[in-house]
């Protein structure tokens, strides 16, 4: 029997993308339906060690918020550029995709209690939103019709967008545009310059993608 429309989309997108969104979007119906609260999904150093709730360090990236339309814009967005970062620069590079979002969620809960976030889903999505702007510079882009510009102003568009709507400084937009900058210029530029890549993944997590490949190839 042939796939109905939503299982062909669901099953084009591409692995790490999918699990994320299926699990943020799952997340939030649970939170919508009383069976967690978020105050079981936040972060900080606090509850993690001093209870040993480990789990935050996951749980943090996974909610966006309750159903509303904030949420379908959020998960929009992440999808959206997680999607087409994993599809054009990491196909079939599944591992090296993960080690994107390990070095960013990592660098947001090391520089989360600066800023008082407890929820990282948001910055980690806008920080790939970052990578891909970047790397797209000859992309144009449309703002509601209102105007065109070039992808690499994506991040600032929407950064002023939200600061405009919401009337306060969006902290975790500005973190996520650090912690994009910082992989962008180690794995971009800084090895055109100087020939090493400081963020290259360590060496066991590359003979395991090299095994993977090696299986694959099999």
């Amino acid at each position: 029997m042939d796939a109905i429309p939503f299982e062909a989309w669901f099953f084009e997108v591409p692995p790490v993308t999918r699990y994320w969104t299926t699990a943020a979007v799952v997340t939030s119906v649970l939170v919508q339906c009383e069976v967690l609260t978020p105050y079981q999904l936040f972060f900080s150093f606090r509850t993690v060690f001093e209870t040993h709730q480990y789990w935050r360090f996951l749980t943090t990236f996974l909610y966006f918020g309750p159903l509303s339309l904030d949420f379908i814009f959020h998960i929009f967005f992440m999808s959206r550029y997680s999607r087409m970062l994993e599809d054009s620069f990491y196909r079939n590079k599944t591992l090296d995709f993960l080690w994107l979002l390990f070095y960013s969620s990592f660098s947001l809960l090391i520089l989360s209690p600066l800023v008082s976030l407890p929820f990282l889903g948001s910055p980690l999505s806008f920080s790939l939103v970052y990578i891909w702007a970047r790397r797209n510079p000859s992309i144009r882009l449309s703002f509601l019709g209102l105007f065109v510009f070039s992808a690499p102003y994506l991040p600032w568009v929407l950064f002023g967008f939200s600061l405009i709507l919401n009337n306060m400084l969006p902290r975790g937009d500005l973190l996520g545009i650090a912690v994009g900058h910082v992989y962008f210029f180690f794995e971009d530029i800084f090895p055109r310059l100087y020939g090493y890549r400081p963020l290259a993944p360590p060496w066991r997590w590359q003979i395991w993608r090299r095994r993977r490949q090696h299986a694959r190839a099999e």
